[in-house]
Protein backbone atom coordinates (compact mmCIF):
# COMPACT_ATOMS: atom_id res chain seq x y z
CA UNK A 1 0.00 0.00 0.00
CA UNK A 2 1.46 3.57 -0.94
CA UNK A 3 -1.60 5.56 0.60
CA UNK A 4 -1.90 6.23 4.06
CA UNK A 5 -4.66 7.71 6.31
CA UNK A 6 -3.60 9.06 10.11
CA UNK A 7 -5.35 7.76 12.67
CA UNK A 8 -4.64 9.58 16.48
CA UNK A 9 -5.52 7.18 18.98
CA UNK A 10 -6.53 3.98 16.86
CA UNK A 11 -8.09 3.02 19.96
CA UNK A 12 -11.46 1.58 21.64
CA UNK A 13 -13.94 1.96 18.34
CA UNK A 14 -10.79 3.66 16.65
CA UNK A 15 -9.37 -0.05 16.91
CA UNK A 16 -11.61 -0.63 13.86
CA UNK A 17 -10.14 1.89 11.49
CA UNK A 18 -6.96 -0.03 9.96
CA UNK A 19 -8.88 -3.31 8.81
CA UNK A 20 -11.63 -0.98 7.32
CA UNK A 21 -9.23 1.44 5.55
CA UNK A 22 -6.82 -1.36 4.28
CA UNK A 23 -9.88 -3.25 2.65
CA UNK A 24 -9.58 0.19 0.38
CA UNK A 25 -5.82 -0.21 -0.28
CA UNK A 26 -5.07 2.41 2.73
CA UNK A 27 -2.92 1.46 5.29
CA UNK A 28 -3.19 3.26 8.95
CA UNK A 29 -0.30 5.24 10.39
CA UNK A 30 -0.84 5.09 14.16
CA UNK A 31 -0.77 8.22 16.43
CA UNK A 32 -0.73 7.92 20.03
CA UNK A 33 -1.46 11.04 21.83
CA UNK A 34 0.46 9.63 25.43
CA UNK A 35 3.08 6.89 25.86
CA UNK A 36 0.32 4.54 26.92
CA UNK A 37 -3.33 4.23 26.76
CA UNK A 38 -5.59 4.97 29.42
CA UNK A 39 -6.79 2.10 31.30
CA UNK A 40 -10.12 2.71 30.07
CA UNK A 41 -8.39 1.55 25.80
CA UNK A 42 -5.41 -0.32 27.06
CA UNK A 43 -7.24 -3.90 25.92
CA UNK A 44 -7.84 -2.22 22.57
CA UNK A 45 -4.35 -1.01 21.64
CA UNK A 46 -3.09 -3.72 18.72
CA UNK A 47 0.53 -2.56 18.05
CA UNK A 48 0.95 -5.07 15.81
CA UNK A 49 -1.85 -3.65 13.36
CA UNK A 50 0.91 -0.70 12.33
CA UNK A 51 3.94 -0.65 10.57
CA UNK A 52 4.42 3.31 11.59
CA UNK A 53 3.73 4.37 15.30
CA UNK A 54 4.55 7.91 16.22
CA UNK A 55 4.09 9.29 20.05
CA UNK A 56 3.30 12.56 20.74
CA UNK A 57 6.35 13.91 23.43
CA UNK A 58 3.65 16.15 24.50
CA UNK A 59 5.33 19.80 22.74
CA UNK A 60 4.49 21.79 20.32
CA UNK A 61 2.07 19.65 17.76
CA UNK A 62 4.63 20.87 14.71
CA UNK A 63 7.54 18.78 15.10
CA UNK A 64 5.02 15.98 15.25
CA UNK A 65 3.21 16.97 11.86
CA UNK A 66 6.40 17.22 10.53
CA UNK A 67 6.79 13.80 10.62
CA UNK A 68 3.53 13.02 9.19
CA UNK A 69 3.53 15.38 6.33
CA UNK A 70 5.55 12.56 4.09
CA UNK A 71 2.69 10.35 4.13
CA UNK A 72 0.60 12.65 2.22
CA UNK A 73 -2.40 10.90 3.96
CA UNK A 74 -5.98 11.13 2.77
CA UNK A 75 -6.90 12.28 6.12
CA UNK A 76 -6.04 12.67 9.44
CA UNK A 77 -8.66 11.61 12.16
CA UNK A 78 -9.27 11.04 15.54
CA UNK A 79 -10.07 7.32 16.52
CA UNK A 80 -11.32 8.21 20.29
CA UNK A 81 -11.94 10.71 22.82
CA UNK A 82 -8.01 11.14 23.97
CA UNK A 83 -7.23 11.87 20.21
CA UNK A 84 -9.57 14.50 19.61
CA UNK A 85 -7.67 17.62 20.56
CA UNK A 86 -4.46 16.25 19.21
CA UNK A 87 -6.02 15.13 16.10
CA UNK A 88 -7.61 18.72 15.80
CA UNK A 89 -4.11 20.17 15.89
CA UNK A 90 -2.31 18.60 13.91
CA UNK A 91 -5.50 17.86 11.12
CA UNK A 92 -4.21 21.70 10.27
CA UNK A 93 -0.99 21.53 9.85
CA UNK A 94 -0.57 18.35 8.22
CA UNK A 95 -4.17 18.10 5.73
CA UNK A 96 -5.28 21.75 6.37
CA UNK A 97 -8.79 22.61 5.12
CA UNK A 98 -9.98 18.74 5.63
CA UNK A 99 -11.17 19.04 9.37
CA UNK A 100 -13.75 21.01 11.13
CA UNK A 101 -13.78 24.69 11.78
CA UNK A 102 -10.30 25.39 13.85
CA UNK A 103 -11.20 28.44 15.74
CA UNK A 104 -14.29 26.03 17.37
CA UNK A 105 -12.14 23.09 18.40
CA UNK A 106 -12.52 23.68 21.66
CA UNK A 107 -15.81 23.40 21.03
CA UNK A 108 -15.82 19.61 20.42
CA UNK A 109 -13.67 18.48 23.34
CA UNK A 110 -14.82 20.86 26.15
CA UNK A 111 -18.55 20.55 27.35
CA UNK A 112 -18.39 24.35 28.64
CA UNK A 113 -17.09 25.06 25.13
CA UNK A 114 -19.47 23.31 23.33
CA UNK A 115 -22.08 24.86 25.88
CA UNK A 116 -21.50 28.50 24.94
CA UNK A 117 -21.09 27.77 21.85
CA UNK A 118 -24.85 26.29 21.17
CA UNK A 119 -26.21 29.38 23.15
CA UNK A 120 -23.91 32.01 20.83
CA UNK A 121 -25.77 30.50 18.04
CA UNK A 122 -28.90 31.20 19.48
CA UNK A 123 -30.38 27.14 19.89
CA UNK A 124 -32.52 26.19 22.85
CA UNK A 125 -30.10 24.75 25.73
CA UNK A 126 -29.24 24.02 29.68
CA UNK A 127 -28.77 26.24 31.82
CA UNK A 128 -25.30 25.39 33.11
CA UNK A 129 -22.13 26.86 34.89
CA UNK A 130 -18.17 25.79 34.53
CA UNK A 131 -16.17 26.85 37.28
CA UNK A 132 -14.55 25.80 40.40
CA UNK A 133 -15.77 28.28 42.33
CA UNK A 134 -18.89 27.11 45.25
CA UNK A 135 -19.11 30.17 45.70
CA UNK A 136 -20.46 30.73 42.19
CA UNK A 137 -22.66 27.44 42.14
CA UNK A 138 -24.84 29.14 45.20
CA UNK A 139 -25.01 32.32 43.35
CA UNK A 140 -26.27 30.51 40.07
CA UNK A 141 -28.47 28.41 41.82
CA UNK A 142 -30.13 31.38 43.71
CA UNK A 143 -30.77 32.94 40.45
CA UNK A 144 -31.85 30.56 38.32
CA UNK A 145 -33.89 29.06 40.80
CA UNK A 146 -33.01 25.33 39.61
CA UNK A 147 -33.59 22.95 42.49
CA UNK A 148 -32.37 19.92 40.07
CA UNK A 149 -28.93 19.61 38.63
CA UNK A 150 -26.37 17.55 37.31
CA UNK A 151 -22.53 17.81 38.13
CA UNK A 152 -19.78 16.32 35.81
CA UNK A 153 -16.32 17.12 34.51
CA UNK A 154 -16.28 19.19 31.69
CA UNK A 155 -13.70 17.14 30.27
CA UNK A 156 -14.39 13.22 30.18
CA UNK A 157 -17.00 11.04 28.87
CA UNK A 158 -18.87 7.37 28.93
CA UNK A 159 -21.07 9.07 31.70
CA UNK A 160 -17.66 9.39 34.24
CA UNK A 161 -18.30 10.86 37.50
CA UNK A 162 -22.08 12.11 36.32
CA UNK A 163 -24.33 12.78 39.28
CA UNK A 164 -27.58 14.10 39.91
CA UNK A 165 -28.65 16.32 42.81
CA UNK A 166 -32.35 16.42 43.73
CA UNK A 167 -34.32 19.18 45.53
CA UNK A 168 -33.14 20.10 49.06
CA UNK A 169 -29.46 17.70 48.81
CA UNK A 170 -26.46 19.18 49.09
CA UNK A 171 -24.29 18.99 46.11
CA UNK A 172 -21.46 20.04 47.62
CA UNK A 173 -19.46 16.72 48.74
CA UNK A 174 -20.56 15.89 45.28
CA UNK A 175 -18.80 19.12 43.40
CA UNK A 176 -15.79 18.50 45.92
CA UNK A 177 -15.57 14.61 44.97
CA UNK A 178 -15.30 15.99 41.31
CA UNK A 179 -12.78 18.62 41.07
CA UNK A 180 -9.89 18.22 41.21
CA UNK A 181 -10.06 14.37 40.48
CA UNK A 182 -7.98 12.75 37.59
CA UNK A 183 -11.09 11.50 35.42
CA UNK A 184 -11.12 8.01 33.25
CA UNK A 185 -9.46 10.24 30.48
CA UNK A 186 -6.44 10.96 32.12
CA UNK A 187 -7.34 14.77 32.83
CA UNK A 188 -7.29 16.20 35.99
CA UNK A 189 -11.25 18.14 36.84
CA UNK A 190 -9.89 22.09 36.87
CA UNK A 191 -13.64 22.78 37.15
CA UNK A 192 -17.17 21.26 37.37
CA UNK A 193 -19.82 21.35 35.25
CA UNK A 194 -23.39 22.06 36.64
CA UNK A 195 -26.56 21.90 34.54
CA UNK A 196 -30.07 22.08 34.98
CA UNK A 197 -31.50 18.36 34.95
CA UNK A 198 -33.79 17.89 31.83
CA UNK A 199 -36.61 15.60 32.11
CA UNK A 200 -36.92 13.12 29.23
CA UNK A 201 -35.96 10.71 26.96
CA UNK A 202 -32.06 10.92 25.44
CA UNK A 203 -31.07 10.02 22.14
CA UNK A 204 -27.91 9.49 20.14
CA UNK A 205 -27.63 11.32 17.08
CA UNK A 206 -24.44 9.50 15.03
CA UNK A 207 -23.86 11.67 11.79
CA UNK A 208 -21.12 12.10 9.28
CA UNK A 209 -20.46 14.97 7.61
CA UNK A 210 -19.17 16.63 4.40
CA UNK A 211 -18.12 19.87 3.45
CA UNK A 212 -20.74 21.12 6.41
CA UNK A 213 -23.53 18.54 5.01
CA UNK A 214 -24.30 16.52 7.28
CA UNK A 215 -25.69 13.01 6.89
CA UNK A 216 -27.52 10.61 9.38
CA UNK A 217 -26.11 7.50 10.06
CA UNK A 218 -28.57 6.08 13.22
CA UNK A 219 -30.24 7.61 15.71
CA UNK A 220 -31.11 5.14 19.32
CA UNK A 221 -32.96 5.85 22.29
CA UNK A 222 -31.09 5.71 25.22
CA UNK A 223 -33.15 3.76 28.15
CA UNK A 224 -30.83 4.67 31.94
CA UNK A 225 -31.73 4.16 35.54
CA UNK A 226 -30.69 6.13 38.25
CA UNK A 227 -29.08 4.23 40.65
CA UNK A 228 -28.43 6.25 44.10
CA UNK A 229 -27.49 9.71 42.45
CA UNK A 230 -25.84 8.47 39.17
CA UNK A 231 -27.68 8.85 36.75
CA UNK A 232 -25.75 7.65 33.92
CA UNK A 233 -26.36 3.64 34.31
CA UNK A 234 -27.40 2.51 30.89
CA UNK A 235 -29.89 0.21 30.31
CA UNK A 236 -30.91 -0.02 27.01
CA UNK A 237 -29.66 1.39 23.80
CA UNK A 238 -32.62 0.49 20.82
CA UNK A 239 -32.23 2.00 17.11
CA UNK A 240 -35.38 4.14 15.59
CA UNK A 241 -36.74 3.96 11.87
CA UNK A 242 -35.84 6.90 9.97
CA UNK A 243 -39.20 7.95 9.49
CA UNK A 244 -40.08 8.03 13.24
CA UNK A 245 -41.64 10.80 14.54
CA UNK A 246 -39.09 11.81 17.05
CA UNK A 247 -36.28 11.96 14.25
CA UNK A 248 -38.08 15.11 12.36
CA UNK A 249 -38.02 17.33 15.13
CA UNK A 250 -34.39 15.60 16.48
CA UNK A 251 -32.42 15.78 13.17
CA UNK A 252 -32.99 19.30 12.58
CA UNK A 253 -31.89 20.35 15.83
CA UNK A 254 -28.80 18.03 15.76
CA UNK A 255 -27.84 19.43 12.93
CA UNK A 256 -28.34 23.20 14.22
CA UNK A 257 -25.62 21.81 17.04
CA UNK A 258 -23.33 20.57 14.82
CA UNK A 259 -23.35 24.05 12.74
CA UNK A 260 -23.06 25.35 15.97
CA UNK A 261 -19.61 23.82 17.28
CA UNK A 262 -18.09 23.35 13.94
CA UNK A 263 -18.58 20.19 12.24
CA UNK A 264 -17.49 20.09 9.15
CA UNK A 265 -15.98 16.53 8.05
CA UNK A 266 -15.88 13.80 9.77
CA UNK A 267 -17.81 11.32 12.56
CA UNK A 268 -20.10 13.50 15.12
CA UNK A 269 -22.21 11.90 17.90
CA UNK A 270 -24.97 14.18 19.44
CA UNK A 271 -26.51 13.46 22.43
CA UNK A 272 -29.99 15.02 23.00
CA UNK A 273 -33.04 14.94 25.31
CA UNK A 274 -36.53 15.37 23.96
CA UNK A 275 -38.16 17.73 26.76
CA UNK A 276 -41.68 18.69 27.02
CA UNK A 277 -39.93 21.77 25.45
CA UNK A 278 -38.68 20.46 22.46
CA UNK A 279 -34.96 19.02 21.75
CA UNK A 280 -32.19 19.65 24.57
CA UNK A 281 -28.67 19.59 23.97
CA UNK A 282 -26.50 17.57 26.33
CA UNK A 283 -23.24 17.18 24.32
CA UNK A 284 -21.28 16.15 21.46
CA UNK A 285 -18.41 13.79 20.64
CA UNK A 286 -16.58 14.71 17.23
CA UNK A 287 -14.94 10.51 16.80
CA UNK A 288 -17.11 7.62 16.29
CA UNK A 289 -19.49 6.64 19.03
CA UNK A 290 -17.69 4.23 21.24
CA UNK A 291 -18.64 1.18 23.45
CA UNK A 292 -19.16 -1.09 20.38
CA UNK A 293 -22.04 0.84 18.67
CA UNK A 294 -20.02 0.74 15.41
CA UNK A 295 -21.11 -3.04 15.71
CA UNK A 296 -24.68 -2.76 16.50
CA UNK A 297 -24.84 0.14 13.94
CA UNK A 298 -23.40 -1.93 10.79
CA UNK A 299 -26.11 -4.87 11.85
CA UNK A 300 -29.07 -2.14 12.63
CA UNK A 301 -28.37 -0.62 9.28
CA UNK A 302 -26.12 -1.95 6.85
CA UNK A 303 -23.46 0.43 7.83
CA UNK A 304 -21.92 2.74 10.50
CA UNK A 305 -19.40 5.71 11.23
CA UNK A 306 -16.44 3.79 10.39
CA UNK A 307 -17.67 2.69 6.70
CA UNK A 308 -18.61 5.91 5.91
CA UNK A 309 -15.36 7.65 6.83
CA UNK A 310 -13.66 5.52 4.35
CA UNK A 311 -16.23 5.79 2.17
CA UNK A 312 -15.78 9.60 1.98
CA UNK A 313 -11.97 9.68 2.96
CA UNK A 314 -11.09 7.13 -0.07
CA UNK A 315 -14.30 7.68 -2.61
CA UNK A 316 -15.63 10.80 -2.13
CA UNK A 317 -18.71 9.40 -1.20
CA UNK A 318 -21.31 10.86 0.48
CA UNK A 319 -24.43 9.33 2.15
CA UNK A 320 -27.62 11.64 3.39
CA UNK A 321 -29.52 9.14 5.24
CA UNK A 322 -29.79 5.62 6.53
CA UNK A 323 -32.31 2.50 6.78
CA UNK A 324 -33.41 0.48 9.31
CA UNK A 325 -32.51 -3.24 8.54
CA UNK A 326 -33.63 -4.74 11.74
CA UNK A 327 -34.57 -4.42 14.77
CA UNK A 328 -31.44 -4.37 17.32
CA UNK A 329 -31.05 -3.44 20.74
CA UNK A 330 -27.97 -3.48 23.35
CA UNK A 331 -29.11 -4.50 26.55
CA UNK A 332 -26.45 -3.46 29.32
CA UNK A 333 -25.77 -5.27 32.28
CA UNK A 334 -25.13 -3.92 36.33
CA UNK A 335 -24.60 -5.10 39.58
CA UNK A 336 -27.00 -4.55 42.48
CA UNK A 337 -23.94 -3.06 44.43
CA UNK A 338 -20.73 -3.69 44.48
CA UNK A 339 -18.59 -6.84 45.56
CA UNK A 340 -17.92 -10.64 45.02
CA UNK A 341 -20.05 -12.12 42.32
CA UNK A 342 -21.48 -15.33 43.12
CA UNK A 343 -23.70 -16.50 40.41
CA UNK A 344 -22.25 -15.88 36.78
CA UNK A 345 -24.10 -18.82 35.31
CA UNK A 346 -27.22 -17.48 35.71
CA UNK A 347 -26.79 -15.73 32.14
CA UNK A 348 -25.80 -19.69 30.57
CA UNK A 349 -29.09 -19.64 28.71
CA UNK A 350 -28.53 -16.23 26.97
CA UNK A 351 -27.39 -17.41 23.74
CA UNK A 352 -30.60 -19.94 23.45
CA UNK A 353 -32.82 -16.94 23.29
CA UNK A 354 -34.54 -16.81 20.07
CA UNK A 355 -33.08 -12.98 18.99
CA UNK A 356 -29.71 -13.63 20.12
CA UNK A 357 -26.75 -12.16 18.46
CA UNK A 358 -23.43 -11.33 20.75
CA UNK A 359 -22.80 -11.02 24.46
CA UNK A 360 -19.64 -9.79 26.47
CA UNK A 361 -19.10 -10.52 29.73
CA UNK A 362 -16.34 -8.35 31.67
CA UNK A 363 -17.15 -10.75 34.76
CA UNK A 364 -17.59 -14.09 36.19
CA UNK A 365 -18.41 -15.82 38.95
CA UNK A 366 -15.95 -15.27 41.40
CA UNK A 367 -14.78 -11.67 40.31
CA UNK A 368 -14.89 -8.34 42.47
CA UNK A 369 -17.46 -6.17 40.38
CA UNK A 370 -17.84 -2.26 40.65
CA UNK A 371 -21.23 -0.88 41.85
CA UNK A 372 -23.31 0.33 38.97
CA UNK A 373 -21.81 3.97 37.93
CA UNK A 374 -21.23 4.84 34.45
CA UNK A 375 -19.88 2.07 31.56
CA UNK A 376 -17.19 1.39 32.98
CA UNK A 377 -18.49 -0.04 35.24
CA UNK A 378 -21.22 -2.95 33.41
CA UNK A 379 -21.25 -6.44 34.19
CA UNK A 380 -21.13 -6.92 30.57
CA UNK A 381 -23.68 -6.61 27.69
CA UNK A 382 -26.31 -8.69 25.10
CA UNK A 383 -27.04 -7.93 21.84
CA UNK A 384 -30.41 -8.61 20.26
CA UNK A 385 -31.63 -8.73 16.83
CA UNK A 386 -34.80 -9.50 15.41
CA UNK A 387 -37.40 -8.86 12.33
CA UNK A 388 -40.27 -8.66 14.84
CA UNK A 389 -39.75 -6.23 17.43
CA UNK A 390 -41.80 -7.68 20.09
CA UNK A 391 -40.05 -10.71 20.24
CA UNK A 392 -36.53 -9.01 20.83
CA UNK A 393 -38.72 -6.98 23.59
CA UNK A 394 -39.99 -10.58 25.32
CA UNK A 395 -35.96 -11.37 24.94
CA UNK A 396 -35.28 -8.35 26.84
CA UNK A 397 -37.56 -8.92 29.37
CA UNK A 398 -36.11 -12.37 30.54
CA UNK A 399 -32.64 -10.95 30.35
CA UNK A 400 -33.71 -8.14 32.79
CA UNK A 401 -35.62 -10.84 35.08
CA UNK A 402 -32.19 -12.96 35.29
CA UNK A 403 -30.27 -9.71 36.20
CA UNK A 404 -32.42 -9.71 38.78
CA UNK A 405 -31.18 -12.92 40.30
CA UNK A 406 -28.13 -11.84 40.44
CA UNK A 407 -26.33 -12.34 43.55
CA UNK A 408 -23.29 -10.45 44.66
CA UNK A 409 -21.72 -10.96 48.09
CA UNK A 410 -20.71 -7.13 49.67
Amino acid sequence: MDRFAVVVDPLGTGAEYPAEFARAGVEVVAVLSRPEPIALYAATWRPADFRHIHVWDGGEPEKLAAQLRPYEPVCLIAGSETGVELAEALCELVVPGTGHVPELAAARRDKWAMARAVAAAGIPHLRQLCTADPGEVSAWLAGTGTDRVVLKPPKSAATDDVHLVRPGEDWRPVFDAILGKVNEFGIRNDAVLVQEYAEGTEYLIDSYSVGGEHGLVDVCRYSKQRRGDRIGVYDLVDFLPPDAAEIAELWPYARRVLDAVGVRNGCCHTEVILTAAGPRFVEVGARPAGGGHQMITKLATGSNQIERTVAHRVRGEFHPGYRLERHVCSVVLSAPHAGTWLNAEVFAGVPELPTFHVQHFYYGTGDAVPAPAGLSSMLGWVVLASADPAAMQADYSRIRALERAVSVAA
